[in-house]
């Protein structure tokens, strides 16, 4: 089953949603936002708290709380069911398009009768939509970038679900009597940003112990196709779990097959064939004679095409089988080559745990330094101020006593302005640490008005680290616009870090942006951005990101000594 915090999230932040729809007070509707997060981040389970643990979840009150415990007990939350029964569903819908608000939703639908994605897509071409009040020709652009992102995702989950998912399937099937391994495959192995399905692979002389477990798992809303070596399943999530069985003796063979995408696989059975070969998910055999040669591990299979073993988040035909004949395939960057993370918050501003408690989980990953970065005053709704900013790193400087092993520092996330300014004057400045800065507005700059915000930002001496630099939500908000190679170049010039921000739906720089900068020879910071103490976990999907880019440890300022890392941060000042 999904984390039940996950599932609670998702109702709140539908009601949330409904309640915009049907004109709810703005303040029920914030506040509603405001727990989305906090019941998500939390490190409990909150379908095991009483109405007092609840309550003492950041904030979430009286009436809140209630709705987590009509979950528990109902396993909804019954105002959302009310209120989905009063909305047209026509309406909830249009919801579903990235960039477009309910409140727009319910204008369309009152005043075009639009009730699906296509009837919009058709009143933008006929020019209807333009003329509503509050509408116009940008507003048409944003509602069809957003229904081209929907048509992206395409009933598409975030790397984060599909992990969790996967692991729990593997998870049941390893204690299944008989099977030798099992592991998951197809894109999730590859670390793609979103995935279609989850492929697993159990290794088994008796399949059908394993094929009566898989259909029997709590997670099981449909059982699509079943097999002696193939079943295939819905989950209750709507994802999709195909699990094959093979015997022990062809396992790297099909792991191998069953990872690589359709391009990967089509060069390497190329290079087979040039060889007289045949590869296929049972082994490497000779063409001619079909007598097998190798099929236990991957290793053996790559080995004997004449390759090394190539990493899964390599395996896209993105160049990698010619690095690998060629004997240039990078060492890719690791989790434990992790020194420390460079952006992280606290409940100073939208962060949900301590000071405290924030920096006793860096300690417990085995950081040797840890920055505490939270928001600055531009970003009004946090309510930051040069007395707390100054006040917090007094805090830090305190905390640093009980952690001799980890240095801290102290820095901040300033906001690039529409002009490429941030928040405070270089004497303010100049007292942090680290300064991460990011886009948190004015997403829809040209990209000529954006790609100059970027190098402004670059150019300014005391920024680090550019976060989250595309600014995308992966399914509901589009990348800004920029002219990337004129931004990696003055990163590279400035001495100035793009952020793989870890987060599953931001995973931010993009694989394909990495590699792009990368040959720029811009350094990079692999960062939680973590505003939860859970949050911390997620720095396994930025590092296979960052491995789809192709990156080193050397290419990542914090995996670099703490020496090297200052003296990078000082930028030549």
């Amino acid at each position: 089953m999904g984390r039940a915090n996950d599932e609670v999230a998702d109702l709140l932040q539908e009601l949330a949603d409904l309640l915009s729809i049907t004109g709810g007070e703005g303040y029920k509707v914030r506040a509603y936002e405001k727990a989305v997060r906090a019941v998500s981040g939390h490190p409990e389970d909150v379908s095991t708290l009483d109405l007092k643990g609840l309550k003492q979840i950041p904030n979430v009150g009286e009436a809140i709380a209630k709705k987590i415990l009509d979950y528990q007990q109902t396993g909804t939350i019954r105002q959302v069911e009310a209120l989905r029964a009063q909305i047209p569903a026509g309406v909830r819908a249009l919801t579903a398009i990235p960039t477009l608000g309910p409140k727009k939703a319910m204008v369309l639908y009152e005043s075009l009768q639009v009730t699906s994605v296509a009837e919009l897509a058709t009143a933008i071409d006929e020019g209807r939509v333009r003329d509503l009040k509050g509408f116009g020709e940008k507003t048409e652009e944003n509602i069809l970038h957003g229904i081209a992102l929907l048509e992206q995702s395409g009933g598409r989950v975030l790397v984060d679900l599909a992990t969790e998912l996967a692991e729990e399937v593997v998870s049941a099937l390893g204690d299944v009597a008989g099977c030798v391994r099992c592991a998951h495959a197809g894109s999730l192995r590859r670390m793609r940003e979103t995935i279609g399905d989850i492929d697993v692979l159990a290794a088994s002389d008796d399949p059908a112990p394993l094929m009566e477990t898989f259909v029997s798992l709590p997670i099981v809303s449909e059982v699509i196709a079943r097999g002696d070596k193939k079943t295939s399943v819905r989950t209750i999530k709507g994802l999709q779990v195909d699990l094959r069985v093979v015997p022990l003796a062809s396992w790297g063979a099909a792991l191998q097959y069953f990872t690589g995408s359709k391009q990967h696989n089509v060069h390497i059975r190329e290079i087979a064939v040039r060889a007289g070969l045949k590869l296929s998910e049972y082994g490497l055999f000779e063409a001619e004679s079909g007598d097998l040669i190798v099929s236990s591990t991957e290793e053996d299979v790559y080995e004997r095409l004449g390759l090394p073993w190539i990493p899964p988040t390599l395996r896209e035909d993105g160049g990698e089988i010619e690095a690998a004949l060629a004997g240039e395939l990078p060492r890719l960057v690791q989790a434990d080559d992790l020194r420390g993370d460079l952006h992280s918050h606290t409940d100073l501003t939208d962060g949900l745990a301590t000071l405290e408690e924030m920096v006793a989980t860096a300690a417990e990953r085995g950081l040797e330094y840890y920055a505490i970065t939270d928001h600055a005053p531009n970003l009004y709704m946090q309510r930051m101020t040069d007395e707390k900013m100054l006040a917090q790193r007094d805090a830090v400087r305190a905390l640093q006593e009980r952690y001799p092993d980890m240095v801290l520092l102290h820095g901040t996330e300033l906001n690039i302005d529409p002009d490429g300014g941030v928040d405070w004057p270089a004497e303010f400045l100049e007292g942090f640490d680290v300064c991460v800065a990011s886009v948190h507005s004015h997403f829809t700059q040209d990209s000529a008005e954006m790609t100059r915000r970027f190098v402004t930002a670059c150019e300014n001496p005391y920024v680090n680290v550019i976060g989250h630099p595309t600014a995308r939500l992966i399914g509901r908000r589009p990348p800004v616009e920029a002219d990337w190679d004129e931004v990696f170049r003055a990163c590279a010039r400035t001495g100035t870090a793009l952020e793989i921000d870890c987060f599953p739906d931001r995973l931010d720089l993009p694989a394909e942006l990495i590699r792009r900068a990368k040959r720029h020879g811009v350094r990079f910071a692999i960062d939680s951005d973590a505003h939860a103490v859970v949050h911390h976990r997620n720095i396994r999907y930025g590092m296979g990101i960052a491995q789809r880019g192709w990156l080193t440890p050397d290419d990542v300022i914090n995996t670099w000594p703490l020496e090297r890392l200052r003296e990078f941060l000082r930028k030549g000042r």
